[in-house]
């Protein structure tokens, strides 16, 4: 354990990191709010987590060692093992991407764009799918904190299944190696409360409202509560109208999931046991 923290000490410098420029300015200093003071922030975080692993007694290197490695190659750890994660897994994924988001220390801008975009160029193993609204308060890549290649998103208004739906989630699950289908709703959604006031709009808007009948009917005047229903609706209708993903799920091959999202406060919410 010694060699280990000597090797780490002496090979520090070699590791993979961003570096920053000083923007200098009349008091030659980093500009606030600038990308550089973003990037600096970066550095220091991982000057710190050296510093702690140095620090470590040796019985307990090999855990801060851990900790430290998954700081540091959080990405090339994501792109080995998406295609390898289980559903469960998977979706245990997003959700704790999620909770990064909502407590504002989000990782996946902080990989490298330039090499991902590279390792993505001829191939994407994208460990979960997301149908979503095309709602653009919905920023699902942020929303679970993901970077390029490591979702397959759909998005039709009111993330209603229709068969189009359907071959682009099955071609995820069958051909790309998705785990986790995650269906979410969000709050405040104008498909869904347009459906419920019957509101009159042009050309074949009004075509999405019967996909939400079921829901309205179920939750009457509540919108929020419609949302969620629809949300949990077009899961089960996913399960039950694609063979593919039902053979899928029948064999633990994949997992499908409601969800719902909160976009005042940013957080997701499983709907399964609501």
């Amino acid at each position: 354990m010694l060699l280990l923290a000597y090797f780490l000490d002496c090979n520090y410098e070699r590791l993979p990191r961003f570096r920053t420029k000083r923007v200098a300015n009349s008091t030659n200093r980093i500009i606030p709010g600038s990308m550089f003071e973003h990037l600096a922030k970066i550095n220091n975080r991982r000057s710190e987590t050296r510093r702690d692993l140095l620090r470590a007694p040796v019985t307990s290197m090999g855990a801060a060692f851990l900790a430290a490695a998954g700081a540091e190659f959080v990405t090339a750890t994501r792109i080995r093992a998406q295609s390898q994660l289980t559903p469960d897994a998977a979706l245990k994924e997003l959700l704790a991407g999620n909770k990064r988001f909502t407590s504002g220390r989000m990782t996946a801008l902080d990989e490298d764009l330039k090499i991902l975009k590279q390792k993505t160029a001829d191939q994407q193993e994208p460990f979960a799918a997301v149908l979503s609204c095309a709602d653009s308060r919905v920023p699902v890549e942020f929303i679970f904190d993901q970077s390029i290649g490591h979702i397959f998103v759909t998005r039709v208004a009111g993330n209603v299944i229709t068969p189009e739906i359907i071959g682009s989630l099955e071609y995820g699950a069958a051909v790309l190696g998705t785990k986790v289908i995650l269906v979410m709703g969000h709050a405040k959604c104008g498909a869904v409360k347009a459906a419920m006031e019957g509101t009159a709009a042009p050309g074949q808007i009004t075509t999405l409202y019967r996909h939400f009948q079921p829901a309205l009917d179920q939750a009457r005047s509540n919108l929020e509560a419609a949302i969620m229903a629809n949300a949990k609706m077009q899961s089960d209708l996913l399960r039950k109208g694609s063979t593919v993903i039902a053979g899928m799920v029948k064999e633990n091959k994949i997992k499908v999931a409601a969800a719902y999202y909160d976009i005042g406060g940013g957080g997701v919410t499983l709907l399964e046991d609501r």
